[in-house]
């Protein structure tokens, strides 16, 4: 807990220090709220309207746990499948590779074409925004693991499923949990883009209302939500490896 706390307090200073300058410079030059609001209205308006804000973030949240929940289960499937086959580590890590060349913001509107305003096409945009790392991550993890482990486990008669299961998922597991954090920060914007897109309800659909009706207020407070959202996320993948990595924690307090 005090090494969390050490971390966390030079960057919530920098913001402290941040959001007072912004307050300050609002008030001095008496900016017109509509142009640029202060952060003591985008708080206020924020906590007024939370009503309306909670009904859209619940949507734009299971958009987000849903697509990465895909995004998971498909890159476990494909580093599994490069690990195992070179032909196909040959012949799909280059497709991977390639396929974050394709921007997202021409594929989003094909999705909302193809199937609808609905939860699927949303899902789908958060899947393209988060895979790569995930799967990138997870195959150089498992093409990291100590060869000299994976031959003792498999003199002593361990298959290749078995070897694999003891020793490589748990040596890629570092490799997996960075991929995570840094695939876990683009899955909320990825469903905020899609909803930008085209959406019924959510964030992105909530700020570009807000946007049109010049209450940049509300849009600060949902880019507010947004944010928050990431970082609870972020933070969950921290709490996450500490549980399934707990020989990691142990190892660090050592080194201290």
């Amino acid at each position: 807990m005090r090494s969390a706390l050490r971390s966390l307090w030079p960057p919530l200073l920098v913001l402290a220090a941040v959001v007072a300058g912004w307050q300050l410079y609002v008030t001095v030059a008496g900016v017109d709220p509509t142009t640029l609001p202060s952060p003591a209205r985008v708080v206020t308006q924020g906590w007024a309207n939370r009503r309306d804000l909670w009904d859209q973030t619940l949507p734009t949240l299971e958009e987000t746990l849903l697509g990465f929940a895909l995004s998971f289960a498909a890159a476990w499937l494909i580093a599994v499948v490069l690990d195992f086959s070179a032909a196909a580590r040959r012949g799909l890590y280059p497709l991977l590779v390639a396929s974050q060349t394709i921007p997202v913001v021409a594929v989003a509107p094909l999705l909302i074409i193809w199937f609808g305003f609905g939860l699927l096409p949303k899902m789908l945009v958060v899947t393209l925004t988060t895979f790569f790392p995930l799967a990138a991550n997870l195959a150089a993890g498992f093409a990291a693991t100590d060869r000299e482990a994976m031959r003792l486990l498999r003199s002593l008669g361990a298959g290749r499923w078995r070897a694999f299961r003891l020793v490589r998922v748990p040596s890629a597991m570092p490799y997996f949990f960075a991929g995570l954090r840094v695939s876990i920060t683009y899955a909320v914007i990825g469903a905020v883009f899609a909803e930008y897109a085209g959406a019924e309800a959510g964030l992105g659909i909530y700020m570009q209302a807000q946007k049109s009706a010049f209450r940049t207020d509300l849009v600060f407070a949902a880019v507010a939500v947004t944010a928050g959202l990431s970082i609870a996320l972020f933070g969950a993948t921290h709490l996450l490896q500490r549980l399934v990595l707990p020989w990691q924690r142990v190892s660090g307090e050592e080194q201290r």
